[in-house]
Protein backbone atom coordinates (compact mmCIF):
# COMPACT_ATOMS: atom_id res chain seq x y z
CA UNK A 1 0.00 0.00 0.00
CA UNK A 2 1.42 3.62 -0.75
CA UNK A 3 -0.79 6.88 0.02
CA UNK A 4 0.35 9.95 -1.70
CA UNK A 5 -0.88 13.07 0.23
CA UNK A 6 -1.09 16.52 1.25
CA UNK A 7 -0.44 17.84 4.60
CA UNK A 8 -4.63 18.31 5.25
CA UNK A 9 -4.97 14.69 4.30
CA UNK A 10 -1.71 13.07 6.30
CA UNK A 11 -4.34 12.08 9.32
CA UNK A 12 -6.68 10.63 6.93
CA UNK A 13 -4.55 8.41 5.07
CA UNK A 14 -2.60 7.06 7.90
CA UNK A 15 -6.04 5.84 9.17
CA UNK A 16 -6.93 4.62 6.18
CA UNK A 17 -3.55 2.46 6.62
CA UNK A 18 -4.35 1.47 9.39
CA UNK A 19 -7.47 0.15 8.73
CA UNK A 20 -6.22 -1.53 6.08
CA UNK A 21 -3.37 -3.26 7.47
CA UNK A 22 -3.45 -3.35 10.76
CA UNK A 23 -0.45 -1.52 11.28
CA UNK A 24 0.69 1.22 12.05
CA UNK A 25 2.39 2.72 8.74
CA UNK A 26 5.79 4.40 7.83
CA UNK A 27 5.74 8.50 6.53
CA UNK A 28 8.14 9.93 4.63
CA UNK A 29 8.36 13.17 3.28
CA UNK A 30 8.37 13.54 -0.61
CA UNK A 31 11.86 14.41 -1.96
CA UNK A 32 12.01 17.72 -4.20
CA UNK A 33 12.58 15.23 -7.17
CA UNK A 34 9.39 12.92 -7.18
CA UNK A 35 7.09 16.06 -6.36
CA UNK A 36 8.54 17.34 -9.70
CA UNK A 37 6.56 14.54 -11.32
CA UNK A 38 3.38 16.69 -10.40
CA UNK A 39 2.43 14.11 -7.70
CA UNK A 40 -1.17 14.80 -6.43
CA UNK A 41 -2.93 14.00 -3.18
CA UNK A 42 -5.12 11.05 -3.00
CA UNK A 43 -7.73 13.07 -1.76
CA UNK A 44 -7.85 16.55 -3.42
CA UNK A 45 -5.49 17.59 -6.31
CA UNK A 46 -2.85 19.76 -4.06
CA UNK A 47 0.75 18.45 -4.40
CA UNK A 48 1.76 15.61 -2.17
CA UNK A 49 3.28 16.51 0.58
CA UNK A 50 4.01 12.80 2.37
CA UNK A 51 4.16 9.18 1.56
CA UNK A 52 1.85 6.77 3.73
CA UNK A 53 2.84 3.26 2.87
CA UNK A 54 3.76 -0.35 5.02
Amino acid sequence: MKLLCCEDHVELALDVAVDETGHFPVLEKVQKDETSLSTTCEYCKNTATYIVSN
